[in-house]
């Protein structure tokens, strides 16, 4: 794969703008995702399950439903999960690959490669997240069943999360900076899950049939 550092912040931008139009979007419509496995399809892929954990987490917390109800959801949270962690890494697996032809990749030994503490993938997580955040602030704000206090306090947090997601999405674009100047390198940092795992998880290997 052939990228240049510049394309691939375009990409990158692209990816960041396309998770805050999905989360209007998908409020509005049933969520649908674009095929293909270019950066964006994968990155709205992984927003995909954010946006729906977040809702289950919602129903989750719930106190006037049957408990079968939140165990149904405690499944399928687990599912969305393992789900959302395995994109993260197809996602990692992309830009790996992509930055690996950077000039300034090609000529670092292992000796010489740096890392970063969090991984492109694991950042366009977070911008994920924090788009969500930011709309569901924003029904805050909006709210006409509230006092001013509280519309105002969410007003405060809602600068806090516009900021942090501005920040964050510089410091995405700096680390393509520090991977074209060899300065860091990408690596795919897998997440091993292990609870859904039946011979991982002791709690279901271990456990006899029932009757």
């Amino acid at each position: 794969m052939h990228i240049t550092p510049e394309a691939l912040k375009g990409l990158l931008h692209a990816a960041c703008a396309d998770q805050m139009e999905c989360v209007v979007l998908w409020h509005k419509v049933e969520p649908a995702v674009q095929a293909g496995e270019g950066l964006v399809a994968l990155v709205q892929r992984q927003h995909l399950q954010n946006f729906l954990l977040w809702h289950v987490e919602d129903r989750a917390r719930r106190r006037d439903v049957d408990d079968a109800v939140i165990t149904a959801c405690k499944r399928e949270i687990d599912m969305l999960n393992q789900r959302r962690n395995d994109l993260m890494e197809q996602v990692d697996d992309w830009l790996v690959q992509a930055i690996a032809g950077f000039p300034a990749q090609q000529g670092l030994s292992g000796t010489m490669r740096r890392f970063n503490t969090e991984t492109l993938g694991a950042a366009l997580d977070r911008m994920s997240i924090l788009s969500l955040k930011i709309y569901h602030m924003v029904e805050q704000v909006d709210r006409k069943d509230v006092d001013e206090g509280h519309r105002s306090r969410c007003q405060d947090k809602l600068a806090v999360l516009r900021a942090q997601h501005q920040d964050l999405g510089r410091a995405i674009l700096d680390l393509v900076d520090d991977y074209a100047g060899g300065v860091k390198s990408p690596k795919v940092y897998f997440q091993c899950k292990m609870y859904n795992d039946p011979a991982l998880n002791p709690e279901l290997y271990a456990a006899k049939p029932l009757g």
